[in-house]
């Protein structure tokens, strides 16, 4: 079974990010636990976390299918090693929030080598901060990103996931969110089922489906191969409905948080909608 949703508002508190969901028909979302344009934030209230879960039950929403998202500031592959310790205590601030939700997964990309360091060293520097990461938690499972590639970035290749999790010290607890449009910017063509099977073939082999643990599903703006991070709305960019109508498809796809990060939040419901409208 397929669970669709957004990323969605917690403007106010985390504990309105269930009742957003409902609002569009979600059965999962995303959301970040803190402002995500800061470093840090004031621990969550213990009101809010019971509303939290409280709001859960109304929205009818398991914490499985919930896909929370780590700030934007976090580069774990960071050169400076005063800098990336900066961002590993805030990784880890953001884990301990999700524990506090009773959330059991954490999306986040794996970061940028800035132009001073090779990839494998900021692959290396990534590994070692999720496995500090693993050692200081207990039940989160750390999310890998895939990335368009832009700027510095890592993580643009199936190759780059599959070493983080053959670097980590609990494979159990480590997984990986493809994102439908940073996939494509990247290189992988979905577009048509003969592309798209290969594609998946190739993430099957390289990753693995088994650690599949979340989607992003979004349109491009731009591309294929151009590295650019454009999302657009369903069926409407670059990429096309047939891919979505593949996924939708797809029994290796079931069971985890599929979530909408397109361009306009106001046809969200829509959108959910259209994805479901393609299952066969």
């Amino acid at each position: 079974m397929k669970y669709v949703g957004a990323h969605v508002s917690a403007s106010g508190g985390v504990e309105n990010a269930p009742i957003n969901a409902k609002n569009i028909g979600a059965k999962a979302f995303a959301l970040f636990t803190k402002n995500q344009r800061q470093w840090t934030a004031k621990p969550l209230e213990k009101k809010s976390i019971e509303s939290f879960k409280k709001n859960l039950d109304i929205a009818e929403i398991l914490p499985k299918h919930i896909l929370a998202h780590d700030s934007y500031l976090i580069n774990l592959g960071h050169y400076d090693t005063a800098t990336r310790k900066k961002s590993l205590d805030a990784f880890l601030e953001e884990v301990k929030r999700c524990e506090e939700l009773g959330l059991d997964k954490i999306n986040f990309h794996p970061g940028s080598h800035l132009r001073e360091i090779s990839e494998e060293e900021c692959l290396d520097n990534i590994s070692e901060c999720m496995n500090e990461v693993l050692q200081m938690s207990k039940n989160i499972k750390l999310v890998i990103e895939n990335t368009a590639g832009q700027g510095s970035n890592v993580g643009y290749k199936f190759e780059h996931l599959a070493y983080l999790i053959d670097k980590s010290i609990d494979k159990s607890r480590v997984g990986v969110c493809l994102d439908t449009c940073h996939l494509f910017t990247s290189g992988y063509d979905i577009r048509d089922k003969d592309s798209y099977e290969k594609i998946m073939e190739s993430f099957d082999s390289i990753i693995g489906f088994k650690y599949l643990l979340g989607m992003h599903l979004n349109d491009s703006k731009a591309p294929i191969g151009s590295r650019v991070d454009r999302h657009d709305s369903i069926g409407m960019g670059k990429i096309g409905l047939e891919a979505f109508s593949l996924i939708m498809n797809d029994e290796r796809i079931d069971d985890i948080p599929m979530i909408l990060e397109t361009v306009d939040e106001g046809i969200w419901a829509e959108e959910i909608e259209l994805l479901y409208s393609l299952q066969k």
